[in-house]
């Protein structure tokens, strides 16, 4: 029976230290591939952040915005939006309550610039998708604009508390540490994608391995019984739900637990 791998992105496939790919992560998903095993990303970012050189390792499909937008074998088979009006009462409460916001959807990212951003991380970020000419639109209140998620940075408690009192009707909160959240429609999450590509190829879970290193990634890996846990993941309770810990993404994990369950 054939096996099926999902691999979160930033601090998994990337290095925890520089953000770069491990060329030994590289050659073992593409060796795996080679044998007939299925090679998945399994990313809270939407499709259109899914930079090209992750594309570029070679995967068969990719699940995004936390199981929002999946393609498998370049086919679309799964795309849920929000819609304007949803998307604009979350803009208007982030404005209210005085967080930054980032909306995210398959084809662009768009900070809330109508007031300065606050947070340092944002504004790292928002000088990160300049420098990588992402498309970015600033008239968030046009009726054709929505998202498929987003994220906020708060300063103070009570704004988090303010906004979930809203938010949490619609939105799952996923703590992302520190004063970072990300926002997922309720019913969808990574766990949600794996079950639309298993269903998809008809692989039972006994043959798919989940590898994450973040609370982003606790839904994939709980839901699974193979759930691979790299070294650098944080927090540490992560280590205790999994089934094997390999080794940092900068010390050859990828290619350690890819090897460890055979996969090539």
């Amino acid at each position: 029976m054939r096996q099926i791998a999902f691999f979160d992105i930033d601090g998994t496939l990337t290095s925890e230290i520089d953000g770069s790919i491990p060329v030994s992560a590289v050659a073992a998903i593409r060796r795996s591939r080679e044998k007939g095993s299925l090679m998945f990303i399994n990313t809270g970012r939407c499709f259109q952040n899914v930079e090209q050189r992750f594309k570029d390792i070679g995967f068969d499909g990719y699940i995004c915005g936390c199981g929002t937008n999946i393609y498998c074998g370049g086919r679309d088979i799964l795309y849920v939006p929000q819609s304007h009006e949803t998307t604009l009462k979350m803009l208007l409460l982030a404005r209210k309550i005085g967080v930054d916001i980032l909306f995210e959807s398959r084809k662009e990212v768009a900070f809330d610039l109508s007031r300065p951003l606050k947070h340092p991380k944002a504004i790292r970020l928002y000088r990160s998708f300049v420098s990588r000419f992402y498309r970015m639109p600033e008239d968030l209140e046009n009726p054709n604009f929505f998202c498929d998620k987003f994220v906020i940075w708060y300063e103070e408690p009570w704004q988090l508390e303010a906004f979930r009192a809203v938010s949490d009707a619609s939105f799952q909160c996923i703590d992302r540490g520190g004063t970072f959240r990300e926002f997922v429609p309720l019913g969808f999450s990574k766990a949600t994608g794996i079950d639309a590509v298993l269903s998809y190829y008809q692989i039972p879970k006994e043959n798919a391995y989940a590898f994450g290193d973040s609370n982003n990634d606790l839904s994939m890996l709980t839901h699974l019984p193979n759930s691979v846990v790299m070294g650098n993941a944080s927090p540490a309770s992560l280590f205790e739900i999994a089934s094997y810990v390999t080794a940092k993404a900068s010390e050859d994990g990828i290619a350690k637990a890819l090897s460890h369950f055979r996969f090539y």
